[in-house]
């Protein structure tokens, strides 16, 4: 069996913005899963927003790839920069679609100042593409999802400024996007729950379907190689 994880147990998810929450093995996210050895294998990074997709993703893509995610809520970029080497584990990676964001933005003492200061979440994210890079996935960014003002504390034109720094680091790095945040913007009522940086099951679902298609389509650069 390869999980590309070098994780004994299941990891404790922190599925809210500073709460610890024990997710159940069964059927969870955050369980490894044992590869089919002819399938291509995805990872996929980022917060409780990917855990909600992870499963729904997993499904779309069955007899397609091997869809993993690091066991533990991914948080923000510089929790990243301590733990990328246990989340790439030693397997081979053919798509890595990753995400960081909401915790870089949040305010946790709703005083305006954001958790990573924007020059250094640029410079985080450009360390972290670095590193994938070296894996030979092709990598695909996801844009970070709008969190209300009352749940993260920031405003939401921070989220668009931090967008375009994401933006701009990708684009520098030939890395492709999946801009998630424009998909769900327009229907964050009929997805998102209410006053709620997370998304209701069907909503989850929803952003599934844009995740495969990318991965989907990073795949198929590999195969035309």
């Amino acid at each position: 069996m390869r999980t590309g994880f070098s994780f004994s147990a299941i990891a404790v998810g922190v599925l809210a913005f500073g709460s610890a929450v024990a997710v159940e093995a069964k059927d969870s996210p955050l369980t490894p899963i044992e590869d089919d050895p002819a399938l291509p294998r995805a990872l996929l990074i980022g917060d409780s927003i990917s855990i909600g997709y992870t499963l729904p993703t997993r499904a779309l893509l069955a007899g397609k790839a091997n869809v993993h995610r690091p066991p533990t809520n991914c948080g923000n970029t510089t929790t990243c920069l301590r733990n990328i080497e246990t989340w790439l584990g030693e397997g081979k990676w053919d798509v890595i679609h990753f995400n960081f964001g909401i915790h870089d933005i949040k305010c946790p003492k709703r005083d305006g100042v954001n958790q990573t200061a924007i020059e250094t979440y640029e410079a985080n994210l450009r360390k972290i593409v670095a590193r994938l890079k070296k894996t030979g996935a092709v990598l695909v960014w996801c844009s970070t999802t709008q969190s209300p003002e009352a749940v993260c504390g920031a405003p939401a034109v921070d989220f668009v400024t931090y967008n375009a720094v994401a933006r701009k680091v990708m684009e520098e790095s030939d890395v492709r996007i999946n801009d998630l945040y424009a998909f769900s913007l327009p229907r964050l009522k009929e997805i998102q729950k209410p006053v709620n940086s997370h998304f209701h099951a069907e909503g989850s679902k929803v952003l599934a379907g844009q995740v495969a298609e990318a991965v989907q389509a990073a795949l198929a650069t590999r195969v035309a190689e």
